[in-house]
C-alpha cells in the first residue's frame, strides 16, 4: 500500500493520496483546488488516480474534487447522507452509511459519523493483502487529534439557526460509534492546530482511536450529554466570513480551475488607473515595512500562514483586487488565495516607492507610551483579538472588537478621541490599523508589542469568566 498526507500549513488541511501498488490504483481524499500536488505524486510513484472522495462538504477550503476529476477521469464518491439539503448538486457516486469503495487491493469503508455536519462521513482503510484487519480511519472533520469537530459553523457561518444544538447530540452519539473501532486503528482527519474547525487541535497530525478515547476531552464526559454539548458549544473560534461561500461552492457547479494561474505585474500606469477606480489593495509586505510606508486605503495582511483566511474575512468573491508582493511571492500567494476560491487578483505591484504618490506611515507605539494612555477617561483602547481570547484574559480598559468584523463594526470606535489597539502579537493588529486608517480615522495607534509584551512585562489582566 502508498500513503502520502499532504499538508496545507496556510489552512492547516490535511488531504490524503492512497494507492494500491499492485494494481497502480490511488484515491484521493478531501483534495485541495491546486491539484499539481497529487498529480506529480501519482506520477512518482507510479499510479494512476482512479477515485475522489470527501468526508464532507468542507466549509474552510473550496476543494479540489472536480478540478482533480476533470484533469484524471477519476470517479467521485461523496457522501449522500444527511437528507437532500445537503447534498452534492453535481455529478457522484453517493455514499451511505456502510458502503464499501474498492481501490484494487484496500478497501475503505463508509462511516456515517454526523454532528459537525449532517451528511459528514469517514473512511475505514483495510490492506488486505497485508490483513483483514482496519488500519487507518480518515475522519475528516469528524475526529481530530485532540479534539472534535465544532457544530456550530452551519449557523454562525452559513446561518442555519438551530443547527448548532443538533449537531452536537448527533456527534455525541457519532464518537459512541468511534470508540467500538479497536484502540491500534490510526486517526487522519482533515486539520491540525490554527483551523478555525475547532478550538484545541493538537499539532500532531495522527493519532490512534485508543489514544484519543484516553486524551481526547471528548471522550470524557460517559454518559453525561448535557455536560458534552454544553463544553462543545462554549468558546469557539469565531468562524470566518468566507466560510458560508465555501459551504455553497463546494456544493454546487462552479468554474474549475485545474492549473495554478499566473497574473500581471502592473505598470505604473496600469496601477495608477486601478488605483483611481478604487480597486482593492493589498499589502503583503511584513508588518513593519508596511508601517514605514504604504498606499492610502491598502489593507496589511502579510502573506504568511494566515494569508488566506484573513483576505477571506475582508475581501468578497465580486470584488478584484491588486496585491503588493515580490514577484517570488507570487505563487505561493496565488496557491493560498485559490483554496479559498478567490480568483479575482487584478495584478500586483512590487514596490511602493516607485509609484510616485505619497505613502502614509502608521503610528506605532512602543510599551512605554502604551502605558502613558492608560487610566485616562479620554483614550479608547481597543483589543482586535477573538472573543474566546479576550474573555480568557485582557487589559481592564480595552473594549473587544475583532478585526475579522472590524470592518462592520466602526461605529464602536470613536471618532473623538485617541484610540489604541493591539492583538495578541502585532499581526492582527496591524490588519486593524490598516482597515481603520482606510475608512478615515485619524487618531489611531497601533500597540504592536499587544498582549505578548504585556504578560511578559507582568501585566495585569481581568477575566470576563
Amino acid at each position: 500500500m502508498f500513503f502520502e498526507h499532504v499538508y496545507d500549513k496556510s489552512l492547516a488541511q490535511g488531504s490524503y493520496l492512497v494507492g494500491c501498488q499492485a494494481t497502480g490504483e490511488a484515491i484521493v481524499i478531501d483534495a485541495q483546488r491546486d491539484i499539481d500536488v497529487y498529480l506529480e505524486i501519482a506520477k512518482q510513484n507510479n499510479l494512476r488516480i482512479t477515485h475522489i472522495a470527501e468526508t464532507h462538504v468542507h466549509a474552510d477550503f473550496l476543494c479540489g474534487s472536480r478540478e482533480l476529476s476533470t484533469v484524471t477521469g477519476a470517479t467521485m464518491y461523496l457522501s449522500d447522507e444527511g437528507g437532500e439539503e445537503w447534498h452534492y448538486q453535481f455529478a457522484h457516486i453517493g455514499l451511505k452509511d456502510g458502503d464499501v469503495i474498492n481501490v484494487g487491493n484496500l478497501t475503505l469503508k463508509v462511516m456515517h459519523t454526523p454532528g459537525h455536519t449532517p451528511e459528514s462521513i469517514s473512511f475505514l482503510l483495510t490492506d488486505h493483502p497485508a490483513t483483514d484487519k482496519p488500519m487507518m480511519v480518515f475522519t475528516g472533520d469528524f475526529v481530530f487529534v485532540g479534539d472534535i469537530g465544532r457544530p456550530d459553523l452551519l449557523e454562525k457561518a452559513a446561518g442555519l439557526i438551530g443547527t448548532k444544538e443538533a449537531g452536537a447530540k448527533q456527534m455525541f452519539q457519532s464518537l459512541k460509534k468511534f470508540a467500538t473501532l479497536p484502540d491500534y486503528v490510526q486517526v487522519w482527519s482533515a486539520h491540525g492546530a490554527g483551523s478555525a474547525c475547532g478550538k484545541a487541535l493538537g499539532a500532531v497530525h495522527s493519532s490512534t482511536v485508543g489514544y484519543e478515547k484516553i486524551r481526547n476531552w471528548a471522550f470524557q464526559y460517559g454518559q453525561d450529554e448535557k455536560g458534552f454539548t454544553d463544553y462543545l458549544l462554549a468558546d469557539q473560534p469565531e468562524a470566518p466570513k468566507y466560510f458560508g461561500m465555501m459551504k455553497h461552492l463546494n456544493k454546487v457547479n462552479r468554474p474549475l480551475l485545474i492549473e495554478v494561474p499566473k497574473h500581471p505585474k502592473l505598470s505604473v500606469e496600469q496601477f495608477i488607473s486601478a488605483h483611481e477606480k478604487n480597486i482593492k489593495i493589498i499589502d503583503t509586505r511584513n508588518k513593519v515595512n508596511f508601517a514605514n510606508g504604504f498606499i492610502a486605503g491598502s489593507l496589511n495582511i502579510q502573506g504568511t500562514n494566515s494569508f488566506s483566511t484573513w483576505c477571506g474575512w475582508l475581501l468578497n468573491y465580486q470584488e478584484q483586487f491588486i496585491l503588493v508582493a515580490e514577484e517570488s511571492q507570487m505563487e505561493d500567494l496565488t496557491r493560498k488565495l485559490m483554496r479559498i476560491g478567490l480568483d479575482n487578483i487584478y495584478g500586483y505591484i512590487s514596490d511602493v516607492n516607485d509609484l510616485g504618490i505619497e505613502l502614509q506611515t502608521a503610528a506605532v507605539i512602543s510599551m512605554d507610551e502604551f502605558k502613558s494612555y492608560l487610566g485616562k477617561d479620554n483614550v479608547q483602547i481597543i483589543d482586535v483579538r477573538g472573543a474566546a481570547e479576550y474573555e480568557a484574559g485582557h487589559m481592564a480598559q480595552a473594549e473587544n472588537v475583532f478585526v475579522g468584523t472590524l470592518p462592520d463594526n466602526l461605529h464602536k470606535v470613536s471618532k473623538d478621541k485617541p484610540v489604541i489597539i493591539h492583538c495578541q502579537a502585532g499581526d492582527r493588529s496591524a490588519i486593524a490599523y490598516s482597515i481603520l486608517a482606510k475608512n478615515g480615522f485619524e487618531n489611531v495607534k497601533n500597540f504592536s508589542g499587544g498582549m505578548k509584551e504585556w504578560l511578559s512585562a507582568d501585566g495585569k489582566t481581568i477575566t470576563d469568566k
